[in-house]
């Protein structure tokens, strides 16, 4: 008679429902594992660099606008569309702040567990010895005379300055473990912190440094760092606005410049003056010899020589015997032989009607060469040192267009007042210095001489010194990471039976080494150390 027997039913294993919120939470934490890799921080170490090359290439505007206006002009939709694309202002531009910000996230996440487990391993001892050290890449097994408390003596002294622990197992044998070469992660995630502290020095930085050119004649004028009116152009970072400037004040008293025969540039050097600190109010100038890429350092700022000009003197004598006179800078068109450009404008005077007062104002534009070398009436400049100074001006009178609320540039006059016929040439002339023009209705113009300009940048950024020791650990991490060697090293001794003779001891050594890392020049390292262990051994048990 069979017996039916019946299995118990099986447990049903728990369905877990994939809920809309353990999707999300999934997601992010797939993202986040992801985006904390060290892959992923690489790969946007990588797009930053890249993002970074526009800045280089290419004109910023905050830089200098006048040549990326010339540039978007040059190249039509292909510059449009960069602009429009923010490769002219990278630093600024959503795209490079994305990067910048996911790769500070990245690293972070990098480094906080890599942080912790290294912590966890400076703690912990040397890992236990291997069964099989025969399997390593480097071993070495031996049988000496000699007890295992002198052969693990000797092991002791030749790995001083290792990590060691000793260590019994069954039957009498005892091991010892040892480490070195931890400053290698040491160095690691030095260079990787001191990465992250410059990307977030920068981030400070752009937040609470400032930068600005002017231009000051090289003739006794000054300048003073006492708000963002002083200045030509201004780029403040996102905390500054312009009112708690390092105060000081820099007097620019001669320039000379040094040239090859073939005018390229040699050497800029300014003799200037300055006061910062007590000398603002006791009025001291303390002498300073101004160099390019040698700056000024006062007040927490920096102060660089950039470039030079000149600035054509012009007077103007009205019919009524009135008279004013102006040095404007003008602009360099053509570094090598310094041909400049641009426009000195004057109000006529006793006219108290602005209608009538706006209709006769005079502008005295085109160009000024230091060197000139005439090609019949065509002016220009042989070489850039002031040498024989000549302009080739065109007078305009009417209606400049200051007035009109819109911001203008000293360099040129405002083009629609001319398209509108309001603003018309009526004299066109070469001068030398000392020559005149007169004016149909009397009005005459002269060239007095020529004075030197040049252009100074002031550099404020609180970080400076915080970069440099980040960038300093960073290199003395990336030194300890590449020079360091991680590797360990294994000791297993082994008693032999006892032989009945006192004096006659054998004991087995075993020793195993392995470098954490695929680098040359363990095995002889390994080799000298198993050899020494052995040799030193057996002559101690000979003496």
């Amino acid at each position: 008679m069979s017996q039916t027997t019946t299995e118990p039913p099986e447990t049903p294993r728990p369905v877990y429902r994939q809920t809309p919120l353990r999707r999300a939470w999934a997601f992010l934490r797939n993202t986040w594992r992801g985006l904390t890799s060290m892959r992923t921080a690489l790969v946007l170490l990588f797009l930053l660099a890249l993002a970074a090359l526009p800045g280089a290439l290419l004109p910023q505007w905050d830089l200098n606008a006048q040549k990326t206006e010339e540039y978007i002009v040059q190249h039509g939709w292909w510059g449009e569309l960069l602009d429009r694309l923010q490769f002219f202002d990278v630093y600024s531009s959503p795209w490079f702040s994305a990067i910048y910000l996911l790769l500070m996230v990245s690293l972070i996440g990098c480094l906080v567990p890599r942080t912790g487990e290294y912590f966890r391993a400076m703690r912990a001892g040397p890992v236990l010895t291997p069964r099989n050290l025969a399997r390593l890449p480097h071993h070495t097994k031996a049988e000496v005379e000699a007890d295992p408390d002198t052969v693990l003596g000797e092991v002791r002294r030749r790995l001083r300055g290792w990590r060691v622990a000793e260590r019994t197992e069954a039957d009498g044998v005892r091991t010892i473990s040892a480490e070195r070469g931890y400053l290698r992660e040491t160095g690691n995630l030095l260079f990787h912190f001191g990465m992250l502290g410059l990307i977030a020095t920068f981030a400070l930085g752009a937040m609470y440094s400032y930068e600005g050119q002017v231009i000051v004649h090289a003739d006794g004028h000054e300048f003073c760092n006492s708000g963002v009116f002083a200045y030509d152009s201004f780029d403040p970072g996102l905390q500054v606005d312009g009112t708690q400037l390092s105060p000081f004040c820099v007097k620019v008293n001669d320039f000379e410049a040094e040239y090859t025969d073939a005018g390229q540039p040699i050497s800029y050097e300014a003799d200037v003056q300055y006061q910062s600190g007590e000398d603002l109010t006791t009025g001291t100038w303390r002498d300073h010899h101004l160099e390019v890429n040698e700056p000024l350092r006062t007040a927490g700022d920096r102060v660089y020589l950039l470039g030079h000009g000149y600035a054509p003197t012009f007077t103007v004598t009205w019919p009524d015997g009135e008279t004013r006179t102006q040095t404007v800078q003008w602009r360099p068109t053509d570094l090598t032989t310094m041909l400049s450009q641009g426009a000195t404008k004057f109000d006529p005077p006793g006219i108290t009607d602005s209608a009538e007062r706006r209709k006769n104002q005079l502008a005295v534009t085109g160009l000024f060469a230091p060197t000139a070398a005439f090609h019949g009436s065509i002016l220009s400049s042989s070489f850039p040192e002031l040498t024989d100074p000549a302009v080739a001006v065109d007078i305009m009178r009417g209606e400049l267009g200051t007035d009109s609320g819109r911001s203008q540039s000293i360099f040129e006059i405002d083009q629609r007042m001319v398209d509108a016929g309001r603003l018309e040439r009526v004299a066109r002339e070469n001068l030398r210095v000392g020559e005149s023009i007169t004016l149909d209705d009397g009005t005459q113009i002269s060239f007095d001489g020529v004075r030197p300009w040049v252009s100074l940048q002031v550099s404020h950024d609180p970080t400076q010194g915080w970069m440099l020791g980040f960038a300093i650990v960073m290199f003395a991490g990336l030194g300890a990471s590449l020079a360091v060697k991680r590797r360990r090293f294994w000791a297993r001794v082994s008693p032999v039976g006892d032989s009945g003779d006192p004096d006659l001891r054998r004991t087995v050594v075993e020793l195993g080494g392995l470098a954490r890392t695929d680098q040359a020049g363990y095995g002889e390292e390994f080799t000298a150390l198993s050899r020494d262990i052995l040799d030193r051994t057996q002559d101690r048990k000979a003496h």
